[in-house]
């Protein structure tokens, strides 16, 4: 079980209806985005080219903030509001849209893009099941 699953189940309110398993996977597809836009980042401005991949070290690290937002709004659930939660989901459904598809134009020459861009495909889709659920 992991750590965002056990504080979901360790909450002592009810989640308002909340489709836990949908706020746990997006919580942690968040996390793991953030962290792979941070290291991607990274690992593009130790590319030879870096030059070329300032519109990706720029996307990656507006995603991995907004993947980092949305996952800190997502873990609180006191005083919830269910339009804050939506307009963050839309943001980080786009970001990750944005930097997945800035990323897969890398892909073919830099790993660190192909592992990047998926992990904004699943975050991007972890955020478009949560607002599903919403309603």
């Amino acid at each position: 079980m992991t750590v965002v699953a056990q504080m979901l189940d360790t909450y002592p309110k009810d989640l308002g209806g909340v489709d836990r398993e949908r706020l746990r996977a997006c919580i942690e597809a968040c996390i793991e985005c953030a962290q792979a836009c941070t290291a991607c980042a990274d690992a593009c401005l130790s590319e030879d080219t870096v030059a070329e991949l300032t519109t990706c070290i720029r996307t990656n690290l507006d995603c991995a903030d907004v993947c980092d937002a949305t996952g800190r709004v997502l873990s609180r659930h006191t005083g919830y509001d269910a339009n804050l939660t939506r307009a963050v989901l839309d943001a980080c459904a786009a970001a990750c849209t944005a930097c997945g598809d800035e990323c897969e134009q890398h892909a073919s020459m830099h790993e660190h893009c192909r592992v990047c861009a998926e992990a904004c495909r699943r975050c991007g889709q972890a955020c478009r099941d949560l607002l599903t659920s919403l309603g």
